[in-house]
């Protein structure tokens, strides 16, 4: 496909010529511009993380301000401009005063936690009370406001991050249609992979996926239900986890299922992953679900991250996700001996009996979980939001049929909406059926059977082009199993296949999210993987470079 051509992806001049230029000028780097005088420039800063930002802003090598004003700055030069990523919806208008206030609070010495000044993009399905509406990328959201922040947002805002702005995501987090293209919403456009502007970023969480491989912001947060977070991850090269459902609240996020929704961290680093996910994790009365992780918290998961994590663990190699691309199979077997080497022992293979047997009903139990939560999401919002239905969503999107329906259709909201009720007993029965398939006789029945500490398997393929003909056409991966299990799924950067990113998965059972951020720290650590994009407008085919 020439993406010159694609109505996804208008032309916006961005040549090699242009790339090397903004190159010289630190637009390689994570925060560019200014701010030379006390040493604080792009190509210094370019892979940064949490860590050193926090020493930079404590020692004042950068302000708070500062540092929100670069990213800003970034945003622009990237998003709006340049290769226009449009990764973000929208910026926060605020976000200055708020890191102004923060400046204030670090220079009287009230610091106000483990994220004081650090700058956050949080996905556009996630409320926040402030100037900026929650759209879920529908143009029946624009404009229009929550009343309240988010448990997460809260839990973002009370450990001092500055919430920088909301992430753009494939329109309804992808469940509006069977044949939709990853990363297009109406409100936002398409986002644009950042290693390919022509390939996509995958899965709905695509532009907080792509914000930070693209050095927006040191970190973000997305939702998943099956992929959203990691499928975007393994194809922006950075990594992301699923936490277990429950251990992160749902509540001020708009829902697809409630059985496997969950947020959780999007960053370039385990490290800085394992940071994000101890703010948050917790118990909330408005989300029923995380009461289950009473017990199972912790406040600091970067305790987990040693280098010897992996030293004397059984991780099983889960074939049934090899086989689908064979530079894929050999990139992921390659780094079986530095596995090996960590001191971790591959059981290879173990298999997962009655595998196809979990999607049996499954659809059926998320159509029936949409339809009643995005019902219950909507009567949260005031007046402002007409849509309270399915049935009025669907309304609405036929009146812009222009804009709304452009791209793809809505056959996943019409059969939500014809769908025949299920009573409760029977929406338990299949939901119980599904999540004890993949859960207790695959994920947690073969860890027991083989004495296992974790799984690993190719996270996905290397990112298909953006396609509005064909839309998308996923050539493999790995995410329905811990999704309908519930269970956490760690994707960390691998390498690259024909220079297009590729993630390793590890997987496990309920309640290890530490250990497996341990697995990925230690693998991340040996291999140093992760290449920063540079904005090609593709790939090359072989013998054209």
């Amino acid at each position: 496909m020439n993406p010159q051509h694609d109505p996804l992806l208008p032309e916006v001049g961005w040549s090699r010529r242009d790339f090397a230029a903004s190159a010289a000028l630190g637009l390689a780097g994570l925060f560019t511009g200014g701010c030379r005088s006390n040493g604080w420039n792009g190509t210094a800063w370019k892979d940064r993380n949490l860590a050193d930002l926090r020493s930079a802003l404590a020692s004042g090598t950068v302000s708070e301000e500062q540092l929100v004003a670069r990213c800003l700055q970034r945003i622009t030069r990237l998003d709006r401009e340049g290769p226009a990523l449009h990764a973000v919806i929208a910026t926060n208008p605020d976000a200055m005063a708020g890191a102004r206030k923060l400046s204030a609070l670090r220079k009287s010495g009230r610091a106000t936690g483990p994220l004081h000044g650090m700058p956050v993009l949080v996905k556009d399905n996630i409320d926040t009370a402030d100037r900026m509406p929650t759209t879920g990328g529908s143009l029946a959201l624009a404009g229009t406001f929550a009343s309240q922040d988010a448990f997460v947002v809260r839990r973002l805002r009370d450990a001092g991050a500055v919430i920088l702005g909301k992430a753009n995501l494939s329109e309804w987090a992808n469940f509006r249609s069977g044949r939709s293209v990853s990363g297009w919403s109406a409100t936002g456009g398409q986002t644009r992979n950042p290693y390919a502007l022509a390939r996509s970023p995958w899965g709905s969480s695509a532009g907080s996926a792509a914000a930070v491989a693209a050095g927006y912001c040191p970190v973000a947060v997305g939702t998943e239900t099956n992929g959203s977070i990691i499928a975007p991850s393994a194809a922006c090269s950075i990594v992301g986890l699923k936490p277990t459902v429950g251990l992160v609240s749902r509540s001020g996020i708009i829902p697809i299922a409630e059985s496997q929704d969950t947020a959780g961290p999007m960053a370039r680093t385990a490290a800085d992953a394992a940071t994000l996910l101890g703010i948050l994790a917790g118990i909330d009365p408005k989300d029923p679900a995380t009461a289950e992780a009473a017990g199972h918290l912790h406040t600091d998961y970067t305790s987990f991250l040693k280098a010897d994590s992996l030293q004397g663990k059984r991780i099983g190699v889960a074939r049934q996700y090899f086989g689908y691309h064979p530079e894929v199979d050999r990139l992921i077997e390659g780094h079986f001996r530095v596995l090996r080497e960590l001191g971790a022992e591959l059981v290879d293979p173990v298999e997962f009996p009655n595998h196809e047997a979990i999607h049996e009903g499954n659809f059926r139990v998320m159509l029936h979980e949409f339809r009643r939560g995005l019902a219950a999401y909507f009567a949260t919002r005031d007046e402002t939001v007409r849509v309270r239905s399915i049935a009025d969503l669907i309304a609405f999107n036929l009146a812009h049929a222009d804009r709304e329906l452009s791209v793809f259709g809505q056959e996943i909201l019409l059969q939500a909406e014809k769908d025949p009720e299920l009573s409760e007993a029977e929406h338990r029965r299949l939901r119980d059926r599904c999540r004890d398939r993949a859960r207790n006789q695959c994920i947690e029945g073969v860890m027991a059977q083989h004495r296992l500490d974790a799984f690993l398997a190719p996270s996905g393929a290397p990112p298909t082009h953006i396609d509005p003909v064909n839309r998308d056409h996923y050539v493999g991966g790995c995410t329905s199993l811990p999704a309908i299990a519930g269970c956490p799924h760690l994707t960390v950067p691998a390498g690259y296949v024909g220079g297009l990113p590729v993630g390793l998965s590890f997987f496990g059972a309920r309640w290890t999210e530490g250990p497996l951020l341990g697995f990925g720290h230690a693998f991340e650590q040996a291999t140093r993987a992760r290449l920063e994009p540079r904005f090609l407008q593709d790939v090359p085919l072989p013998g054209t470079a």
